[in-house]
């Protein structure tokens, strides 16, 4: 079963979803002796009341911060040494801390309903201590006594810093009973009324327990109590989310269905179906970028076999580099150029594959690749210009292969 708090708040959606206020009422004793130990002016102590009231805000699931304001009394005795020393201080005080929930032992429950806590803090302690001290003399801070006191007329304000432990047990949703101990250690050395000797600070201890009400919209759940790992294992569950994800699979699904076609080649020819302009081609053909075959024109008798100057220079599909059938036309235009001294232009073309920019820039290579055979057979660079037309001025049919083969081309212009 999912919990309630799935349907009401998101693990990432901020604190506005939660209640985090919450008024707690506490009561208990207060003693001049610490747990942790440490000395006091008088032996003996004795148990007091203490009661307080408490105002936090839950920062997060295991922080918030905590105005407690406290007040009662603390006393002690001298009676087991046979002495008057005795000592009563009322005292008020307002602190603020931190509060760290540290543990839970509801590790398979969805909500906690237990949770261990520390806190610590700093504020202001107002008290008047009285008494007799160990040599019978009465002491009043506030109001004065006999023996020579005449009082300071107001309580002593003092530093305080609350240091503390405590087990918390939840109710219901609204209502939780706490159970602690705070030790309390004071800025001055006259808590107990006393400050000769080496003048010690003095301390209390308060263990109470109290009931904490959780403020705000019943619609809400409260942060402490909320946990955040069975809240993200519900929204994994979500009937909402789990669509979604079901829908991102099938997209992927499409992608890969897509993917794979893109890569299907029925025919062998290394040029996908989606691409194939000629499908079905036989096996072992060689075709081009549209998978067509390739149809290579063979050298005429009067051209290339011949090596007849200034004939077209043909040229592989996407490919800039000479042929050795071009080798004898080639020799038989450098030789004329050097032996006539003429100046002749270059042109450079392409078929009509590819885009204008890539097919021009083919042309000039195609026309640069001819210009440097010719200068290294010995013909001078200044008789040689260079153009490159690209895919225009065609001499064949761009729509056959046979035309765009006739169409990687170079050809010569006398000048």
């Amino acid at each position: 079963m999912m919990s309630s708090t799935a349907t009401t708040a998101k693990v990432f959606g901020g604190r506005g979803q939660y209640k985090t206020w919450s008024i707690g009422l506490n009561a208990g004793a207060t003693s001049q002796v610490l747990a942790t130990g440490g000395s006091n002016d008088f032996r003996d102590k004795k148990i007091e009341l203490g009661y307080g009231i408490s105002v936090r805000d839950q920062l997060g699931h295991n922080f918030g911060l905590q105005l407690d304001v406290r007040g009662g009394k603390v006393s002690g005795n001298n009676n087991s040494l046979a002495n008057v020393g005795t000592y009563t201080t009322k005292f008020w005080q307002a602190t603020l801390s931190g509060v760290v929930n540290v543990a839970t032992i509801d590790f398979i429950r969805r909500k906690n309903s237990v949770n261990f806590f520390i806190n610590a803090g700093a504020g202001l302690a107002m008290y008047n201590p009285t008494g007799v001290t160990a040599a019978g003399v009465p002491f009043d801070y506030k109001n004065g006594a006999a023996g020579g006191n005449a009082g300071t007329g107001r309580n002593v304000r003092e530093f305080v810093i609350p240091i503390g432990a405590g087990v918390k047990f939840r109710l219901s949703d609204v209502v939780a009973l706490n159970f602690g101990y705070t030790e309390n250690f004071i800025d001055g050395g006259n808590f107990d009324g006393v400050t000769t000797g080496s003048n010690r600070k003095d301390h209390y201890s308060y263990g109470y327990g109290g009931l904490e009400f959780t403020l705000g919209s019943s619609s809400k759940p409260s942060l402490e109590w909320v946990n955040p790992v069975a809240m993200m294992y519900d929204e994994l569950y979500d009937a909402a989310l789990r669509q979604e994800v079901e829908a991102l699979k099938g997209r992927v699904t499409n992608v890969e269905n897509a993917v794979t076609d893109l890569k299907k080649d029925s025919d062998g020819d290394g040029v996908s179906d989606q691409f194939d302009k000629c499908p079905n081609t036989p096996a072992g053909s060689v075709v081009d970028g549209s998978g067509c075959v390739i149809v290579f024109p063979t050298a005429s008798a009067d051209s290339a076999a011949t090596g007849t100057a200034y004939s077209n220079i043909q040229f592989e599909f996407d490919s800039s580099v000479l042929r050795t059938s071009s080798y004898p036309v080639l020799d038989a235009t450098s030789a004329d150029l050097r032996s006539s001294g003429k100046t002749v232009e270059i042109d450079g073309y392409a078929s009509s594959e590819g885009t204008a920019a890539h097919n021009m820039a083919l042309s000039r290579d195609r026309a640069n690749s001819v210009k440097t055979y010719l200068v290294n057979s010995g013909v001078s660079a200044s008789k040689l210009k260079i153009k490159a037309y690209g895919e225009t001025n065609p001499i064949a049919d761009n729509s056959t292969e046979e035309g765009r083969v006739a169409n990687r081309r170079v050809s010569f212009k006398q000048r």
